[in-house]
């Protein structure tokens, strides 16, 4: 699994290398073709082989689907580009409510995206890294 961590950051969403097809990940078409038969057995094929069973295969890649597309979506939506911009824009959404209201998206603000060094696309890596782990104590158990 951990050569397959690194193959799967390379699928960061801001990854030039990532493909899209409409801005969206190109395993997001209206009716898959070869190529994304292709990926699809390829990301089967390698579970299979790391010892995953065919149900838990299923789970597994449905799992890292979900996560790398839906964090692909997230990231292309948000409304700027840099860690800089999003911590203004942060900033500017935190002004709008009361901290005692919503005191956890406040901390969240103040002391995590507003700091510097705190970059959004790195959640991309902390969360595929917990996804993997848990994948890794999955295999081998059906």
């Amino acid at each position: 699994m951990e050569d397959s961590d690194a193959a799967a950051s390379d699928l960061n969403p801001r990854s030039p290398r990532t493909p899209s097809l409409g801005g969206r990940p190109c395993a997001v078409e209206d009716e898959p073709g070869p190529a994304n038969f292709r990926v699809v057995n390829a990301v089967l094929g390698c579970l299979r082989e790391a010892g995953f069973s065919v149900e838990n295969a299923v789970h597994a890649y449905s799992a890292l689907d979900a996560y790398i597309y839906g964090f692909a979506l997230q990231e292309k939506t948000l409304p700027v580009d840099t860690p800089a911009e999003l911590a203004e824009a942060a900033e500017s959404m935190r002004r709008r409510f009361a901290a005692a209201e919503y005191p956890h998206i406040a901390e969240t603000i103040t002391e995590r995206v507003t700091r510097s060094g705190y970059d959004f696309a790195d959640e991309f890596e902390f969360g595929l890294d917990m996804m993997l782990g848990a994948l890794e104590q999955l295999r081998g158990t059906d």
